[in-house]
Formats: structure tokens, C-alpha cells, sequence
């Protein structure tokens, strides 16, 4: 069964995850505006939402109304 695609958004979702784990983007930075990453990354604004969605889901990001979206975690569970 691992041959299923992927959706878009869990691929966005992993690639954002990754510059997490990595450093690029590090605890407390703030990730580019959703219209932003519709160019950055060449997806539709509902594909950057629901990778947000994901990346909440897993801990890794939150979002202030009217602030943005900023990383808390990091992938492997540790903050």
C-alpha cells in the first residue's frame, strides 16, 4: 500500500516539516502568508491551507488570527 500517491497538501505539509527539522525554519519563526506560499511552492491557496491544517495537526505550527502561522515543534515530538 505504499504505492498510493500522495495529496498535494501532505506533500506541502512534509516539505514545511522538513525545513522545520532542519533549521531552516526554527522555533518561533513566523511561515510566509498563505498567498505567499501559493507562489513559492505553485500550489492553491486551499492546498496551503490544508497543509497548515496538517501541520497543526502534528504539533508542528500554530496560528494567531490577524498574526500569522509560527513553528512551536519540531517533527520528531520535541518543542
Amino acid at each position: 500500500m505504499t504505492d498510493l500517491p500522495r495529496y498535494e497538501y501532505v506533500k506541502l505539509a512534509d516539505a514545511i516539516a522538513a525545513d522545520i527539522a532542519s533549521g531552516k525554519l526554527p522555533q518561533g519563526a513566523a511561515l510566509p502568508g498563505e498567498r505567499a506560499m501559493t507562489d513559492l511552492y505553485g500550489v492553491s491557496i486551499g492546498t496551503v491551507r490544508r497543509a497548515i491544517v496538517e501541520l497543526r495537526n502534528r504539533g508542528l505550527v500554530a496560528t494567531l488570527p490577524a498574526k500569522g502561522t509560527y513553528v512551536i515543534g519540531q517533527p520528531d515530538g520535541t518543542s
